[in-house]
């Protein structure tokens, strides 16, 4: 593991990563989702996409690399871009998961590859509405010590920058974004995903302009033991856009 320091608005950011040289002409980002870290994804990747260099990143906030300022996706984007510019690299195809999916849309690359993305808003259950009228009660009431044992578990565990980064991010809508992107983009689900569920994954397929959609067996994490399947689709994807790996 490896750390670099990056400016960005002023502040500097410690970003812990991990490179896995291929001797590849082309490289790979690959983000994690949110409360996870690098090592996921490379338990998941680093056999496969040899065609590549793997570049895995600690977002800020994450794993290895510290944060205690509010930010937004963009803000990680713009922060992950620093870093690949102090190392003169050029990403030619970003990966990310849940979360980290929204971030490597926004980062500069030629190509995207999205892990069951976060990024559609879904009607919140009936137990879920419920949840946030309690809680928007007893916050009225003073009692914000009892609004701790109704936060979410992604929110477990996150100092008050961040908090206020995972309370903007669940509630913001992409689909915006979605539409506007001019990458070329393989979009995997999982058939059971119930965090991101397949119809969300449908909906960002229906906005992004050229993609291919692919639904694999599993849930939010069902890239975990299917690398070599994502690496295949993502091959045939650029093959049927007349590009060569």
């Amino acid at each position: 593991m490896a750390k670099r320091t990056i400016c960005y608005k002023g502040l500097d950011f410690e970003i812990a990563y991990d490179f896995c040289d291929n001797k590849a002409p082309k490289n790979l980002l690959i983000l994690h989702g949110w409360g996870s870290s690098k090592e996921l994804m490379q338990m998941a990747f680093k056999p496969y996409f040899k065609a590549f260099n793997h570049f895995y990143l600690d977002l800020p906030g994450f794993g290895k690399s510290p944060n205690d300022t509010f930010l937004t996706p963009l803000d990680y984007a713009k922060i992950i871009d620093a870093f690949c510019h102090s190392l003169q690299v050029q990403i030619d195809t970003a990966m990310g998961h849940s979360f980290g999916g929204k971030v490597a849309l926004l980062c500069e690359s030629l190509y995207l590859i999205l892990l069951s993305s976060a990024g559609i808003l879904m009607p919140k259950p009936f137990n879920t509405r419920l949840k946030i009228k309690f809680a928007k009660a007893l916050k009225s009431v003073g009692l914000k010590k009892a609004l701790s044992l109704l936060k979410s578990k992604d929110a477990d565990n996150l100092n008050p920058a961040m908090y206020e980064t995972f309370k903007y991010t669940v509630q913001q809508d992409f689909s915006p974004e979605f539409k506007a992107c001019a990458k070329k983009t393989l979009i995997l689900w999982g058939q059971e995903d119930t965090a991101t569920p397949l119809h969300a994954g449908q909906q960002i397929a229906s906005l992004v302009p050229i993609n291919c959609f692919v639904a694999l067996k599993g849930d939010h994490y069902f890239f975990l033991k299917q690398g070599a399947q994502v690496e295949g689709a993502y091959l045939q994807c650029l093959k049927e856009w007349g590009e060569v790996c």
